[in-house]
């Protein structure tokens, strides 16, 4: 049993619209700040680097050519120098982050998770396996190689991101390798209250399901930045409220006052005997599980858009002296 206590941290910060350079600062100031206090476990919101694609949710597809090749060109290449700076930051730091980006392969972009162990390596590069909505505008779609629970620091640590939470046999596919620290990614600045109140509802859910701690980020837009954005007030208005920055207990339970609104920074201190506490009572994947009634069956293959077959060996003909 886990009698260790983590400090966790999940981060709401703005990202820097103008590109990948000046969010990656944002970044590693953010992983500075929350070491300072202690954190040995960090969160950063979704695709936060360079930036969520908002055009795309207030955009129609005939306008989105332009601001797409702009995330093109600044998303991220995993590994690449961007990558590299996070991981001497968690490095120099010792702490375990888990960060959203744009991630850039050859033509496509994908909703990317990056989780990088204390000694700067990355653990785990998964993507969003069905994003949602507007987003499929933007990005392919991940597989089931990334829906998986990795050994870190901290612990065996977990992540989805958005809508994913929605998908419960994802969900459950992270139960199932026991995880026992979640970090779930959402955008912020999107839809307003009622996404704010949704995301609660489901981080409580999965923490209470799971019987694990869950470290959610959620972004943050200026004004100046929604305005940047689009100049239609209307429209403007779907890109406000929507955030619930927020660490929750394997009891359902906040671990501190979530944030909402503005620029901060969440700290609390996870008490890992928590996750025995609560799976004592119900262990979805354990003593509560009924295998024989329901499974999952989890595809963990790469897809592969080419597959190559070898050609056979054929036996070579000899002459032979009659």
């Amino acid at each position: 049993m886990r009698t260790d206590t983590i400090r966790a941290a999940a981060v709401q910060i703005a990202p820097d619209l103008s590109g990948r350079a000046g969010t990656i600062e944002r970044v590693l100031n953010a992983i500075a700040e929350a070491a300072d206090k202690g954190a040995q476990f960090i969160v950063f919101p979704e695709t936060f680097v360079p930036y969520y694609p908002y055009f795309s949710f207030v955009l129609p597809p005939v306008q989105q050519g332009a601001p797409h090749l702009d995330l093109m060109q600044e998303a991220v290449v995993v590994p690449s120098p961007a990558t590299q700076a996070v991981a001497d930051a968690c490095a120099k730091r010792g702490v375990v982050v888990v960060l959203g980006v744009n991630e850039r392969d050859h033509g496509s972009l994908y909703n990317a998770q990056l989780i990088f162990d204390a000694d700067g390596t990355i653990a785990l590069k998964r993507r969003k396996i069905t994003p949602t909505y507007h987003e499929r505008m933007v990005w392919g779609q991940g597989d089931g190689s990334g829906l998986k629970v990795v050994e870190t620091k901290v612990g065996r640590v977990g992540a989805l991101a958005c809508w994913e939470h929605y998908n419960p046999l994802a969900r459950y596919a992270l139960m199932t390798q026991n995880e026992e620290i979640h970090a779930g990614q959402y955008p912020g600045s999107l839809v307003g209250d009622i996404f704010r109140d949704q995301i609660e509802v489901t981080m409580r859910h999965h923490a209470l399901e799971s019987g694990c701690f869950v470290v959610n980020a959620t972004g943050w837009l200026s004004e100046e930045q929604i305005a940047q954005i689009h100049p239609d007030q209307n429209l403007q208005k779907a890109m406000r409220s929507g955030c619930m920055t927020c660490i929750i207990s394997p009891e359902g339970r906040h671990l501190a006052e979530p944030l909402t609104s503005g620029e901060g920074i969440l700290i609390a201190d996870l008490d890992m005997k928590l996750i025995a506490k609560r799976k004592r009572m119900m262990d979805s994947v354990g003593h509560y599980a009924r295998p024989e009634l329901l499974s999952l069956n989890h595809d963990t293959r790469e897809a592969s858009t080419r597959h190559v077959t070898e050609a056979a060996n054929e036996p070579q003909e000899t002459c032979q002296d009659a």
